[in-house]
């Protein structure tokens, strides 16, 4: 629930200039995700969320790049450092990593938002990550590789 609001909140940053916490706690509302303002608070401290100057010379919230990126820098550092094996059969990818591993991999996996995947499930030490398309296994498997080099 909490990850699925994340992502509506920062697509609705994203496409609309939203000024205040209650403008985003309706947003919200519109998009059927009941919220309080406690909970949209504690949202924005967590996706360190920034305010800075739109167009129209008014303060909206918007997604920090840089919080954003030490983020992902040290979830690909994570992916790397616990990710033991990559491998393929047909449309699926499976990432065998050290026991207790695999959620936070996980993780980098939908963080990365590959071209083609269409899901993924962890387990404590492994996890399944299933493609649309058989064509696309081997670009994900490729960048999956590449990180954990």
């Amino acid at each position: 629930m909490k990850t699925e609001r994340h992502a509506a909140i920062l697509d609705i940053i994203q496409s609309k200039d939203i000024e205040t916490q209650e403008d985003l706690a309706e947003e919200l509302r519109n998009h059927n995700i009941a919220v309080t303002q406690a909970t949209v608070s504690r949202d924005i401290k967590e996706l360190r969320l920034i305010k800075v100057m739109g167009a129209n010379k008014r303060y909206k919230y918007a997604a920090n790049t840089r919080a954003n990126a030490v983020q992902m820098e040290r979830l690909v550092r994570l992916f790397k450092e616990s990710t033991v094996s990559v491998d393929a059969a047909s449309n699926l990818i499976v990432i065998k990593t050290l026991s207790g591993s695999a959620n936070a991999a996980a993780s980098v996996v939908d963080a990365m938002h590959i071209t083609g995947i269409i899901g993924c499930i962890a387990g404590d030490d492994t996890i399944l990550v299933i493609l649309k398309e058989v064509s696309q296994v081997e670009s994900a498997l490729q960048q999956f590789k590449e990180m954990m080099k």
